[in-house]
């Protein structure tokens, strides 16, 4: 039995050593953001993502910030609430994330409604967000000076100005 628990501990470990904040990832519209799912456990998300994060002080919900480099503001943020993600988004435009579609960080914003159609945009100061609902999600397209900025999958309830 000892051995059974140590070699499990010891996949566990390797698994968790693996996992790192996204350097880039996929946004399947009303599923996935970088490998993971609205719901997913505090667990789940150190699993994929590691355990390398800054904490939100200022935030209402608990939110985790996987920074690409240590003080530098690029990279993704996860929002919990009662110990499940309730948003995923990623931060000051970071390279390498796109769609399933192909939409890039860095594209036009006309790109966006190319893709997915004409989308509701709510204005956020320094941003816009053009939102895509699919049930009770919401898939976000952050954009600035008429390019994708970002992206963002939450739940319907959540706001989409981050």
């Amino acid at each position: 039995m000892r051995a059974f628990v140590v070699g499990i501990l010891a996949v566990f470990v390797t698994a968790s050593a693996d996992a790192a904040p996204p350097q880039s990832g996929i946004v399947v519209p009303g599923r996935t953001f970088g490998g993971l799912t609205l719901g997913a456990s505090r667990a789940q998300v150190r699993a994929a993502w590691g355990s390398r994060h800054g904490v939100c002080r200022d935030c209402l919900e608990q939110t985790w910030y996987f920074n690409l480099r240590p003080f530098e503001p690029q990279g993704a943020g996860v929002a919990f609430r009662r110990g499940r993600v309730v948003a995923l988004f990623t931060v000051w435009s970071p390279p390498g994330w796109r769609t399933n579609r192909g939409l890039r960080i860095g594209d036009t914003a006309a790109r966006i409604a190319g893709l997915y159609g004409p989308l509701l945009r709510t204005d956020c100061g320094t941003y816009a967000v053009l939102t895509l609902r699919s049930g009770r999600t919401t898939t976000s397209f952050y954009v600035v000076d008429e390019q994708v900025w970002g992206f963002g999958l939450s739940r319907l309830a959540e706001p989409v100005c981050r």
